[in-house]
Parts: structure tokens; sequence; C-alpha cells
């Protein structure tokens, strides 16, 4: 009986090990915490990818990935200017909590703790290829490396597809980062594309095949063979970025790791354009935003809750096991990528505030254009603070909230409705009814129609603003305007009033020259 009940017990022991054999690595694959590739396009807008419905630009990668997972139909930034937003991203704080940072080219105060410093310290690999934080002096508000991590930017390459392209081998590099980690390492990568920033290779959207008839020029844009060419061009600029991201994720598959790996698709803001870049309006802060994440994410979803680039940091830590920092006020999307539902989601997910100050230099003292907004899924409801200045910069300093481009050239050339439109001055309150409006053209806000609906938005937004310590909002906006502008001064102001100087000068002494000689 002693032997019968020894031998059962060891066939037991037996069975018993054997199992823990099998699960091994099951457990293993379970307790393997996932990775996070970030990548975030400069200067692409919301409705230019295949998944949005764009057939005039071609990413057939990014259609992929949005196949395979989930595509958002209201991201948005808090703040549509590269730096600014890329704080946000960073900090999962709004662009009015961020002091220095929440203006263009300028610095980013190390007091802000940021999400790659924080997996970093929890296990994770980090670093980032291309375009991290920036443009502006990391170094001047105490870090000492750009705060989306460590460069990886050894290799360049002259394949291009068209010349105005970055001769970033951002796929080089990223395999350096792949390669960097530990064994088994967790990573946490940011890649971040130069485009389709400008300058653009003049015609290569021609050059390579488009067919201007097929382009959709905007509303706000006049339709012209030429801005159907820079259009064109632009396409170009973000098919790159496409095919890049295709060879990131076959290099990820071939290490093992595509499938536990979130991939997150973004950009920073609107399309370089009059009108969108820099611009409180629709196409200006909304985000095209796609993820893949087999583990979690169940395939060919289309979320319509509002969600803001300050949800980034939290999800990514929230993946990691990594507690959210107190400063983030952002709410991770991890309820939304494990809900398998598409559509509405969360309810409370209804309304998006974005926000700006000073971006480029060009107005008097260097001054920015404040200004705070709220978008709902049916209105745009916008408050400009000092209408009587240029919202894209002054004339005299070529409006340098917009960058050069032939469009802008051809705007400022036919003047009139586009003029108005893109460089002209605005009224204190624009209201756009984005659900027969979707570009965000016809103001509103001088119907007496809609004087409820202004109130209501306006007290919505500013009840948020002041919770949230906007100092905008709590009367001491002019803060924002003492923060310093790092970048360089030929869009200044005062670097155009030196120039009248000297040509007053130069005037003087041709006139004395003159009546000398007569």
């Amino acid at each position: 009986m002693k032997k019968s009940l020894l031998s059962i017990l060891r066939l037991a022991g037996a069975v018993l090990a054997l199992a823990a054999w099998l699960l091994a690595p099951a457990q293993a694959a379970a307790a393997k915490r996932p990775n996070i590739v970030f990548i975030i396009m400069d200067d692409c807008g919301w409705r230019d990818w295949g998944a949005y419905g764009s057939t005039w630009v071609k990413t057939p990668n990014i259609d992929r990935i949005a196949g395979e997972g989930v595509r958002f139909t209201n991201a948005f930034t808090t703040n549509p200017k590269c730096s600014p937003c890329r704080a946000t991203i960073l900090t999962g704080r709004n662009t009015w909590q961020l002091e220095e940072a929440t203006c263009h080219n300028g610095i980013f105060p190390n007091k802000f703790a940021v999400y790659p410093d924080m997996l970093e310290k929890a296990g994770y690999a980090v670093g980032f290829v291309g375009k991290g934080w920036g443009p502006g002096d990391f170094k001047a508000g105490g870090w000492t490396r750009n705060p989306a991590g460590p460069l990886f930017g050894d290799f360049s390459t002259n394949e291009r597809l068209a010349n105005g392209i970055s001769k970033n081998d951002y796929a080089k590099n990223f395999e350096a980062m792949l390669k960097s980690r530990q064994p088994g390492q967790p990573f946490c990568f940011w890649l971040g594309f130069h485009e389709p920033h400008r300058s653009y290779e003049l015609n290569s959207g021609v050059r390579l095949g488009k067919n201007l008839k097929e382009i959709a020029v905007p509303p706000y844009l006049p339709d012209l063979t030429a801005v159907r060419s820079d259009l064109a061009d632009y396409a170009i600029e973000v098919e790159s970025c496409d095919l890049y991201i295709g060879r990131v994720m076959k290099m990820l598959e071939a290490t093992g790791e595509l499938d536990h790996t979130l991939v997150m698709i973004t950009s920073d803001h609107g399309m370089p354009f009059p009108y969108v870049k820099g611009q409180i309006h629709e196409d200006g802060f909304h985000l095209p935003l796609v993820a893949r994440w087999p583990a979690t994410i169940k395939p060919g979803r289309v979320v319509d809750d509002f969600v803001s680039a300050t949800d980034f940091a939290p999800t990514f830590l929230e993946m990691a096991g990594v507690a959210r920092h107190a400063q983030m006020i952002g709410k991770s999307l991890m309820p939304i990528f494990r809900s398998g539902q598409s559509g509405q989601i969360d309810p409370s997910r209804d309304a998006m505030i974005v926000a700006k100050e000073r971006h480029d230099i060009g107005r008097p003292n260097n001054w920015g254009y404040p200004v705070r907004a709220i978008r709902t899924k049916e209105f745009l409801y916008v408050r400009n603070f000092f209408p009587d200045r240029w919202p894209a910069g002054n004339p005299e300093t070529d409006y340098g909230n917009v960058d050069p481009s032939p469009t802008k050239e051809i705007v400022k050339a036919i003047g009139g409705y586009y003029y108005d439109l893109s460089l002209g001055k605005r009224p204190a309150e624009e209201l756009y009814r984005l659900t027969n409006d979707p570009s965000g053209v016809n103001n509103l806000a001088g119907d007496p129609a809609f004087a409820a609906k202004i109130r209501e938005l306006s007290e919505r937004m500013f009840t948020q603003l002041r919770a949230e310590q906007d100092p905008r909002a709590l009367g001491n906006g002019a803060i924002f305007d003492t923060y310093k502008y790092v970048g360089g001064r030929a869009k200044g102001y005062e670097t155009w009033l030196k120039k009248q100087e000297e040509k007053a000068k130069a005037a003087v002494k041709v006139g004395k020259g003159g009546n000398a000689e007569s």
C-alpha cells in the first residue's frame, strides 16, 4: 500500500513537472512586456493616408496597420506646431501646462517627466531616429539628451524619391536601435520622420507620375495647377515615409517581435500649407492615428472617441506596467484597445481643447497670437484673444507662421477670399459647424442664431482651462510672451525694422550725394 501510494505521488510529481515545462514558454511570453514603436510624421494631414480615404496619396503600409488594428477618426494635438505638440506627447500634459515648452522653438524645462525616461528606468531600451522633440533648446532646460531619448543617426543615404527628402536612412538607424538592446529586453522606440516638412523638390510629384487631375484640393486653397503640383510634391514625401514604415515592419517581423509590438503612427499637426499648419483650424490640429497590436487590438476597428496627444504617454506606461506620473493629465488608451468595439466607446471622450501661443516670430515685440478653442462632434469654437494682430504673422515680415511655398505665394498674389482666409486678420470669435462644413471655412460666429451655442462652448472651455491652471484663462497670459525664442532671427520684427533703417540710411546717403553733384 505504501509502495503504491509512493508510486502515485511520484507519478503525480512527474506530471506536474511536465506540465510546468510545457507551460513555461507560454508563461514567459505572458510575462514578457510588450514593445512600443511610436512613429510620427512631420506635418502630415489627417486626410492624407489611404486609410482615411485618400486616393491620391498612396500609403499601403500604413493602410495595412490600420486594417490589422484600429483607426481613430477623432485624434488631435493640443497645439498645431512641431515642438509644442511633441512636448505634449512626451509629457502627457496639455500645451498650456508646459511653461516655456508651450511655445515653438523654445526651451523644454526638465521639471516635466517624460515617458522615455520612465520606461528606461523600468528596464526598457529607448531611443529615437530622425526628429525627436524640437525645434528648440532642451539643454537650456536642463536635459543632457533629447527628451525623446538617445539619438540613433549614424546612417544616411542618397537613395531618395525626391531631393527635398532627408538623407537620413531611417531604416538602418532603426535597425541599429534594435541591435543596441540586450537579448530579450523590451523596447520603446521613437521613429520621427522629417517628412513631409518642407522644402520639396519642385514638380517631383509630376516627375514621379502623379496625375494632377486626381489631387483633392481642399476648399481653403485655390484650385490652380501650381497648387495641385505643390500638393503632389507633398504626397511624394508622405509616400516616402510609408516606404520606410514597410521596411521597419519587415525588420520587426524578421526578429519575431512584430506581433508583440504596438506600432502606433501619427503626425504632429496638419500639412504645411496656408490655413493649416500652425493654425487653429480643423485640418491644423486634427491628427491621423492608427495602431496595431495583435495581442490586444482586434483588427479592422474604427473608433470615434476623441483622443488627445496627451493620451499617448499614459498608454505606453500602462502597457509596460509603469504607474502614470502624477504630472500627466492624459488618459490611457488601453481601455479602448481592449474593448474590441468600433464607434464611440467611452461617452466622456466627446470634446477636445486646443491652443497656441507664440509659434514663429514676426510681429511687433515678437508677440504671439494666443488662441484657445474647443472642438466637439458638431462644432469648433475659437477664441482669438488679440484680433488686432496678424494670425499668420505680419505682412512686412512675410506671414512667418506660414511656411514658404508656391501655394503661399499664389495666395499672396491673388488676394481676396483665399488671402483673407489664410493670411488676413480674424475676428475675436469663430464658430464652425463641422457636420456641414468639414473643413471649417464658414464662420457662423456673427449669426445671432448661434449666440447661445457660442456661450455654451465658451463656458465649457474656460471652465476646464481654469481648472487646469491655464495662465491665459486666469488672466496671466502675458507670461507666454516672456519665454525665450531660441530660433533664428530672420523672421523677427526687429530684423525687419533694422532692414528698414538701413534702407533709410542708404536713401539719405544717396540723396546727399545727389545734392552735392548738383
